[in-house]
């Protein structure tokens, strides 16, 4: 990797599957992070080191929680779902931390960050009101909180977080590239 670039918005997803590099306008970085939470950690904090951002983007794919959902959502909360540590804390914090619980950005709908593929119901997901699942954000937005850098988020909702799942995402991972472009797009002219 180059060292001491400057940009002033970096965008960060998890597979080049979900947003190719040379799609993008120019001027625009994006880092590719793999999947899960620490890979999604790792790969942040390298890049605001790289490049210095102002502003970071992510776009990646999300699992539905809520049923009337569809197309790119823009992420207003993300929470981590799969931080599990009772009695020593609730599901959903991380006990002895003093970091937040909980990222907020621009967008009004709940995300539910964790390292596992949602494939069947969590009553718990829907008693804290999360919208979508996915595996990285939590970890994007506790790395631009650390740096204090602004964060937003979007999710193209590929499947139902359920049984079919993982067939589901593999046929829509790429569909909304084109959607996060024309959003991204009408953010760069603001």
């Amino acid at each position: 990797m180059p060292t001491n670039m400057k940009t002033e918005l970096l965008i960060i997803t998890a597979l080049e599957s979900e947003l190719k590099r040379d799609a993008l306008p120019s001027g625009v970085e994006i880092v590719y992070t793999g999947i899960g939470k620490i890979n999604a950690a790792i790969t942040s904090i390298k890049a605001i080191n790289q490049y210095s951002p102002k502003r970071i983007l992510n776009f990646g794919t999300a699992g539905k929680i809520k049923p009337d959902l569809h197309g790119l959502m823009e992420i207003g909360k993300v929470i981590q779902r799969d931080m599990q540590a009772e009695p020593l804390a609730p599901r959903g914090s991380t006990p002895f931390c003093v970091r937040p619980q909980e990222y907020l950005s621009t967008g009004q709908f709940v995300c539910g960050s964790g390292d596992s593929f949602v494939t069947t119901h969590d009553p718990w997901l829907h008693s804290l009101g999360v919208d979508v699942v996915d595996m990285e954000l939590f970890a994007i937005a506790a790395v631009a909180y650390d740096y204090q850098i602004p964060w937003q988020s979007f999710k193209y909702i590929t499947d139902d977080a359920n049984e079919s799942s993982g067939d589901d995402w593999h046929a829509k991972v790429h569909h909304g590239q084109d959607l996060f472009l024309e959003k991204m797009r009408d953010m760069l002219r603001n």
